[in-house]
């Protein structure tokens, strides 16, 4: 099974990507999980939902491109994009509270699914960043826009544009990891939700409604829709198949 989703105690509902031996990349079964976890979320007895990935390396290095390679046009990139983009919109407007916890590495579109939560914990140490730019594309699963409602404007740009992961201590600072930990990645997750999970369920979802009313309001779903249509025009691009011909041949 490419992914595992399990309630923990206190109405938390965990899902973990199990791809460890490919650095837990997003696949069609990833999709279909994340698609299914937001079904789940719905019912009354889930309070919050928590996401990670097996092992110790990564918490995601994004979609699979030893699945995606094939891709080749644009019409063939847009279906697939949009596919993931709608998938973390509807994460985004859970109106449960969600945090991403960071067992390991979050690289490109592994930064854009952490996004889409409302907060990112992090194992001291390990690194994240959006990587995109190196492979001749942008951010192509909404993550992008998620992200500037995420952080100040200049970060969230600075991030793009460099396209470098960086230590999480350093993402603190910009508001993108909200707490480092050091021990078990469940384990510190259950602990940063365990103020929030105090209230009763009907007022964490009075709150999340407060935010996205405002994503509604600035437009979030139509704006994440524009950038899947760019990076499907850059995917077909001659630079974006010589990156991705690039990195199979060096995997």
């Amino acid at each position: 099974m490419a992914y595992s989703i399990k309630k923990l105690d206190g109405g938390i509902l965990l899902f973990t990507i199990e791809r460890e031996e490919k650095r837990n990349a997003i696949n069609y079964k990833v999709m279909d999980g994340l698609s299914l976890l937001i079904q789940e979320a719905r019912k009354e007895d889930i309070k919050a939902i928590a996401l990670t990935g097996a092992g110790k390396l990564a918490f995601c290095s994004g979609g699979d491109l030893s699945v995606f390679h094939s891709l080749n046009t644009k019409q063939e990139a847009f279906a697939m994009l949009s596919k993931m983009a709608e998938i973390l919109y509807g994460l985004s407007v859970i109106p449960k509270p969600t945090v991403a916890i960071l067992n390991g590495t979050a690289v490109g579109g592994g930064c854009e699914l952490a996004s889409a939560c409302d907060f990112r914990i992090a194992k001291k140490g390990i690194k994240a960043g959006f990587i995109q730019a190196k492979q001749g594309i942008i951010t192509g699963w909404g993550g992008s826009s998620i992200l500037a409602e995420k952080i100040p404007g200049p970060a969230a740009l600075r991030m793009l544009l460099e396209a470098e992961p960086s230590l999480v201590e350093e993402l603190s600072e910009t508001g993108f990891i909200d707490s480092v930990f050091d021990g078990e990645p469940v384990e510190a997750g259950i602990k940063f939700l365990a103020p929030m999970l105090r209230h009763e369920a009907a007022v964490l979802e009075a709150y999340k409604r407060v935010l996205i009313s405002k994503w509604e309001a600035v437009r979030l779903r139509e704006r994440i829709e524009k950038e899947v249509d760019m990076c499907a025009t850059l995917w077909e691009s001659e630079a974006h198949h010589r990156q991705v011909a690039a990195f199979l041949k060096k995997g």
